[in-house]
């Protein structure tokens, strides 16, 4: 089965290519270029970087307290990822579409400490879902067009690491 739009491999020096977060030209400014001193704790959240990645773990004898990516921008309120869901059936149903987000986060958020909800605000016409970055939105939304079908829309931002995305459902 031939892909549409996927890159060539060994470009980049060999790294995978395939995917937008390893894409070199997509800006994020909220991730630390240089190697983080290892080991390092988020005396935030209580994640703990070692070995490459941020990872809940009991934090190390002499660990170094280092705020990480998702705890900055949460505190920023400055999202990766923000999720709308509008129509009458989503206002209807919100606390279950609620529960079933949560969820998602929760499992995403196990494996992957710097994907989290920053926060859902409530508007009388949509919900909106705020994220630390750009593969929870996408969780969600794949899980809400899943349960309940609907439209579903991505944006990614083309030079920054943002990404949009639309559930739209009426009854």
């Amino acid at each position: 089965m031939k892909q549409k739009n996927v890159p060539p491999r060994g470009g980049q020096g060999g790294r995978r290519t395939q995917g937008r977060a390893q894409d070199d030209h997509i800006d994020d400014t909220y991730k630390v270029q240089a190697k983080r001193p290892e080991p390092s704790y988020c005396p935030q959240c209580g994640a703990v970087y070692q070995n490459g990645r941020w990872q809940w773990l009991a934090k190390p004898d002499g660990a170094k307290g280092e705020l990480c990516q998702a705890c900055h921008r949460s505190n920023d309120h400055y999202p990766a990822g923000i999720v709308t869901l509008s129509g009458d059936f989503a206002l209807q149903h919100k606390g279950e579409i609620t529960a079933l987000v949560h969820h998602n986060e929760a499992t995403e958020k196990r494996e992957h400490p710097l994907n989290r909800i920053i926060d859902i605000e409530d508007h009388p016409d949509r919900m909106v879902i705020n994220t630390t970055d750009i593969h929870l939105p996408r969780r969600i939304g794949e899980a809400l067009a899943h349960a309940y079908k609907g439209k579903l829309d991505f944006h990614y931002d083309e030079d920054a690491y943002f990404v949009r995305v639309n559930w739209q459902r009426d009854t």
